[in-house]
């Protein structure tokens, strides 16, 4: 008599599932991948803000990093699971074993096999095409524990949302918040470049916290700041904020998740 799979032999079959299906969608990896490196490239090329002491590839390298991920945990994932929720794929799911929150485990960790590719494939472009080497000390558990939180907290507003919008309207507030956490995030452009309300926004924000988790992680975090350019960022702090986005977003969407 044949029983039900274990949560983690169900989760890891869907992974599996999932990344084969990542891979036939070529527009979500051009999306994902493609943009945030011609971000890195194109505005390390060009002298777009004046950073005294560090090169535009220090830190950008960072905030590509934190773009990919947003890219993959909120706007890839949530709208292939709002249009999945709205196709019926997701009522199938439903009827299947698979629980609710072992679907958005197997999601997540989809979310962070792709994610391990894009971090390789920037760190690797800017050491090649953009000569860069890190320009302080090089964290890797910090770097790391910035992708897991920043995956759980943008995976978790993208399903959030998934469970809650159609697909077609699921589109165009991915694509909105994109890219309102562009601007706001400390990804182009620092969060205290902007206007004194605008940054108290953006720092309130998980693009922020996350840009500077791993700027802290790759060492670009500089030990005296410019003047007017306010304190350097605390890691631990950003790191707090972004672990309280992730918690609160993930259960929220595991709470409120509808399969249709």
């Amino acid at each position: 008599m044949s029983r039900a799979a274990s949560p983690a032999r169900a989760i890891a079959a869907m992974t599996r599932m999932e990344l084969r299906l990542v891979l036939r969608r070529g527009e979500n990896l051009f999306a994902t991948i493609v943009i945030p490196t011609l971000v890195l490239v194109l505005f390390s090329s060009v002298a777009v803000i004046d950073l005294p002491g560090r090169r535009p590839v220090d830190f950008l390298l960072p905030g590509s990093i934190a773009l990919a991920i947003i890219a993959t945990s909120l706007v890839s994932l949530g709208i292939t699971t709002a249009y999945d929720r709205t196709y019926g794929v997701l009522k199938r799911l439903g009827g299947s074993p698979l629980s609710r929150p072992e679907l958005i485990v197997a999601r997540i960790l989809t979310v962070l096999v792709v994610e391990a590719v894009q971090v390789a494939l920037l760190i690797g472009t800017a050491v090649v095409i953009l000569g860069w080497s890190p320009p302080g000390t090089v964290s890797v558990p910090l770097l790391i524990g910035g992708v897991v939180l920043g995956t759980l907290a943008f995976a978790g507003l993208g399903l959030l949302l998934a469970g809650i919008l159609r697909g077609e309207t699921m589109l165009a507030v991915a694509n909105l918040l994109f890219l309102a956490f562009l601007a706001l995030g400390g990804i182009i452009v620092p969060v205290d470049r902007l206007p004194a309300p605008v940054a108290a926004i953006g720092h309130a924000l998980p693009a922020a916290a996350l840009s500077d988790v791993l700027r802290a992680a790759l060492g670009s975090t500089p030990a005296s700041p410019a003047a007017g350019a306010g304190a350097a960022p605390d890691p631990l702090s950003s790191g707090i904020l972004l672990a309280v986005w992730g918690a609160l977003a993930v259960g929220l969407a595991a709470v409120t998740f509808r399969w249709e």
